[in-house]
């Protein structure tokens, strides 16, 4: 299953799990649900970051998604009010996630192209082994006399 499904699985749950818990206020047997759907949410999470994506960019727009969904539905099933001062927030958070999302890919663009070994260098992202303590210790560049 791709990241994107399982994160779209995390987002579901996570909006599932908040929505209950105000319908919890009225059925105390909704409990069950918003412990299940956050469990849910963080196990989803997890294997979005196990499959390679940025830890900014899953929990961004995890995060995003949880908190526009749950405006809008709750506005919807809730009777909340749902003013234009929300509906700007929701925009602004649009546009936030998409410039992390915007700023990540260039980024790994930029190390990529850093990477690739041709100049004998060790990249800055190269890999880092531990040291006596366990503490990680970047790859340092011989240099040749």
């Amino acid at each position: 299953m791709s990241a994107w499904l399982l994160l779209i699985g995390a987002i579901l749950s996570e909006v599932t799990a908040t929505l209950s818990l105000r319908g919890a206020l009225d059925h105390s047997a909704l409990y069950v649900v918003v412990v299940a759907g956050y469990a849910l949410s963080f196990g989803f999470l997890a294997l979005v970051l196990r499959r390679g994506m940025g830890l900014g960019v899953a929990y961004g727009i995890w995060a995003a998604c949880g908190v526009v969904l749950t405006a809008i539905l709750s506005a919807l099933l809730f009777g909340e009010a749902f003013t234009v001062l929300k509906a700007s927030g929701i925009v602004l958070i649009a546009a936030g996630v998409a410039v992390v999302e915007i700023g990540s890919h260039r980024a790994r663009g930029t190390v990529d192209a850093r990477s690739d070994g041709s100049d004998g260098s060790v990249a800055a992202d190269a890999p880092h082994a531990p040291d006596a303590l366990g503490a990680a210790e970047p790859a340092r560049r011989r240099e040749d006399a």
